[in-house]
Formats: structure tokens, sequence, C-alpha cells
């Protein structure tokens, strides 16, 4: 198992079971022993269907951008709600401005790296 594509489906199914809080992280780790073989470690093979948020290609508090976190109540009473909201911090005038929907684990930080590309990219996001 060298690659993406030769990690047994049930690898993938552990994830998703622990990203939705069917299991825990210890579960989650304990199950990918099962398909740790060949010099393949469960730390290695945990990575490989796991994210790397520290690949994010913008860091929070990058110059030249305006970034808060807005708290606000919900329209159908569902309590208070949070939208991270970031632009460029000099612009002067009008600017497009796009809504970007989080999957569904979340506002995670692949999602507000993606708000701050737009921001970056001259769009209020």
């Amino acid at each position: 198992m060298s690659k993406k594509q030769d990690i047994p489906q049930e690898v993938y199914e552990l994830y998703d079971a622990y990203c939705h809080g069917d299991i825990s992280r210890r579960a989650f780790f304990s199950g990918l022993g099962k398909y740790a073989v060949g010099g393949m470690t469960v730390t290695s093979l945990a990575a490989c269907v796991m994210p790397d948020y520290a690949k994010q290609q913008t860091q929070p508090g990058a110059d030249g951008l305006y970034e808060e976190m807005l708290i606000y109540n919900s329209p159908n009473g569902a309590g208070e709600m949070e939208g991270y909201f970031v632009r460029p911090a000099n612009a002067a005038g009008k600017l497009p401005g796009i809504v970007i929907i989080h999957e569904n684990r979340g506002l995670n930080p692949h999602i507000r790296d993606v708000t701050r590309r737009a921001a970056q990219a001259g769009f209020v996001a």
C-alpha cells in the first residue's frame, strides 16, 4: 500500500465513522491496525486519509486581509450562528462578494483557507 488508490475501502469507512463521531479517535487508530502491513504504519496510513491542515495556502492574520468571526442570531430560532468574514484590508469602494459554504464537517481550517484565498483575490468572503 504505497498509493492512496491502494488503500482498502474499509480504511476510508473507518475515517468516515471517526469524522462523523460514530467512533472515537482511539477506536479509529485501533481499527487502522488491521490494515497496517508491509511497512505501512498506523500513523502513515492515517496520514493518507486525514487532511493535512498544515498545508494551507494562506495563514490566519495574513498581511493585507481583514478577518472577523461574526456571530448572529438564526432567523429561524436555531440559536447563535457563526460566520467567518474576510476581505482585503485596504480596499476602497465596493467589492464583489462570495458566500463560501462549508461541508458537513463545519468551519474547518481548510474552509477558512479557501475564504482567505478568495479575499486575497479581491472578494469579500
